[in-house]
């Protein structure tokens, strides 16, 4: 006789509803005094004091400020690629700040995706297994990964670039299919430092524009650095990094 599972009571539903409501309603990103210090030959750099930041979950944020200012380097401590001399970062229900270096890798590739100016692509591999790294990197076999791979060259209108080399592409669909690498492995944030600064100011704004859907679609929150206040504009909120702090722009 062949049998159902039973249906969930209500006081389950419930139970289940009020903790996703409870998880949407609470910051992502959580920062709270921040302080970063470097040993340099002249003496000690302070790049933050006291910084603060609260991101909610779904946010787009754009940080721009000076060269030199720190953006670059907040968001390596937000993304676990680098530690705060003082203060607390708690990121995606983790502290990374206190996370070894097999944990910081393990939380960045199941929780981070990563844009960078540069698209850091592997040359020697095509553009689907360079896509296909980050889920082989957790132990999916090679063809689910493939799989998976050409699935979101597709959403970055790359299917049928998926076999060329990065070599073999222009600047912009490099820059797509680090997207796609990015986002391949479903994390729930996107880094991305200066993601369009290598670009015309034509093929940046449909970067910009692929970031912005995928963001939406695919329920990201994301940090973007940029120089670039038009791009800025378009953000869910603007923040300035100066003087070792954010504030709204």
């Amino acid at each position: 006789m062949q049998t159902f599972p039973a249906a969930a009571s209500p006081a389950s539903r419930y139970m289940r509803e009020s903790n996703l409501r409870a998880e949407e309603s609470s910051p992502i990103i959580q920062v709270r005094d921040l302080e970063k210090t470097y040993k340099t030959a002249r003496g000690s750099l302070t790049l933050f004091h006291s910084l603060e930041l609260t991101v909610m979950p779904g946010e787009l944020i754009a940080i721009v400020g000076q060269s030199g200012a720190g953006k670059s380097t907040l968001l390596h401590i937000l993304g676990a690629l680098d530690a705060p001399t003082a203060g607390t970062v708690h990121c995606a229900s983790t502290n990374v700040a206190t996370l070894s270096a097999r944990e910081a890798a393990a939380f960045r590739n199941r929780e981070i995706g990563y844009v960078w100016q540069f698209h850091y692509l592997l040359p020697e591999f095509s553009a689907v297994e360079n896509v296909a790294m980050p889920l082989m990197a957790r132990g999916i076999g090679r063809h689910q990964a493939l799989d998976t791979a050409s699935n979101w060259l597709r959403e970055v209108d790359l299917a049928d670039r998926s076999e060329h080399r990065p070599g073999e592409l222009s600047g912009g669909e490099q820059q797509r299919v680090a997207l796609a690498r990015a986002l391949v492995g479903n994390p729930r944030l996107l880094l991305a430092d200066e993601p369009t600064g290598d670009l015309d100011e034509s093929t940046a704004g449909r970067v910009f524009d692929l970031l912005k859907r995928l963001h939406g679609t695919h329920g990201l929150t994301s940090i973007l650095v940029t120089h670039n206040l038009d791009l800025a504009a378009r953000c869910t909120r603007t923040l300035r990094l100066e003087s070792g702090r954010l504030s709204p722009r």
